[in-house]
């Protein structure tokens, strides 16, 4: 092939590669969208704060009241609603601010700059193919969607190219088991089993790492009990696990991820303090964002703890599992009032 031949298909393949992120780019915008359609409806924050806004004629004390009521019922945890209601008291005099719409847009400011204070805009998880082993350690409590998404874990990284192996650890509940190896052949990928009823989990865990090493696998996905009943038991279990990791790998979990439902509003942040004070949870896998109307569980758990939302459940499908990303999550969960705003400023400026 001739310099020019080869610098056209050099050409063509960016271009290719462009036009498959762009439309990448869109999927994720349409499922952030999608996902949060409950967030936006009549039981939602945004509807309240939409509501608040039209029926207030100016910014006064009454509407701050109001405001802080509406924040902390969208499960916005009370400390952080009191530092944001003061940031926006104290801009709004500085600013002389009156008119509500105008507070809603330094509202919305001021959650997203103290939400991303100096993180990445978008929260991708610390796995990469330059590592001989990627581990990543999964727990959360029964019934929140843990084994679930790390079926979809599995599909988006064998999608990269990564060669995975899932260890079913969770060997208390006989259901995960099963759940987790129909997982493993819809994503035709190798998993680690129990061999008998209630194994040691982290029997299963040193069988697995020794499997991952032996098998050139590049990332494996550990799937752990998240009984809270027991504290001291699973801070053992737990302990055990990271000690055979260590030892067989000599490295920690890439990710230690837990798991929440979102519907369960203030009790999941509970989850994420309980399981912060027995392991080093790395971030949060917030699922069921698809069937809650509210949402400021995301806000309370990086302000409570510092433990970023690194993926989000938006649906039932297989890809319905993102990355955490602010501007995405902001953008679909404010665009009915953006709408509203654009269409009032077009029919002022005919």
């Amino acid at each position: 092939m001739g310099f020019f031949n080869k610098l056209k298909a050099k050409f063509k393949k960016d271009k290719e590669k462009k036009v498959a992120k762009e439309i990448e780019t869109k999927r994720i915008e349409e499922n952030y969208h999608k996902g949060l359609k409950k967030s936006r409806g009549s039981e939602s924050f945004i509807y309240k704060l939409k509501k608040l806004t039209s029926s207030s004629r100016e910014v006064n004390e009454e509407y701050f009241i109001a405001l802080e009521e509406i924040l902390v019922m969208s499960d916005i945890n009370y400390s952080y609603v009191v530092d944001l209601i003061k940031i926006l008291k104290k801009d709004s005099q500085v600013r002389k601010i009156k008119d509500p719409k105008e507070l809603t847009e330094l509202l919305f400011d001021n959650m997203f700059s103290i939400y991303l204070n100096k993180n990445e805009k978008v929260t991708h998880l610390n796995i990469s193919k330059e590592n001989d082993l990627n581990i990543i350690l999964v727990t959360g409590v029964n019934g929140t969607g843990k084994t679930t998404s790390i079926g979809k874990i599995a599909h988006m990284y064998k999608k990269e190219g990564y060669k995975i192996l899932l260890a079913a650890a969770d060997t208390f509940r006989a259901g995960a088991v099963l759940q987790l190896e129909k997982w493993a052949q819809k994503n035709e990928v190798d998993i680690v089993t129990p061999s008998k009823p209630n194994q040691d989990p982290a029997s299963v865990v040193y069988e697995a790492m020794n499997k991952a090493k032996n098998g050139d696998y590049n990332l494996i996905i550990i799937d752990t009990a998240g009984r809270l009943q027991n504290k001291k038991n699973l801070m053992q279990e737990l302990g055990k696990i990271h000690k055979i990791i260590a030892k067989e790998s000599g490295q920690e979990p890439n990710e230690s991820l837990l798991v929440v439902d979102a519907t369960t509003g203030q009790n999941g942040v509970n989850q994420a303090k309980e399981f912060n004070e027995v392991t080093n949870i790395t971030g949060i896998i917030l699922t069921k964002m698809d069937s809650s109307s509210k949402g400021g569980i995301i806000l309370s758990i990086k302000n409570s703890f510092n433990i970023p939302v690194k993926l989000i459940g938006l649906g039932e499908g297989i890809e319905d599992l993102e990355y955490f990303d602010i501007g995405n999550y902001l953008v679909a969960l404010t665009s009915d009032i953006a709408h509203e705003y654009e269409t009032n400023e077009n029919a002022k400026n005919k």
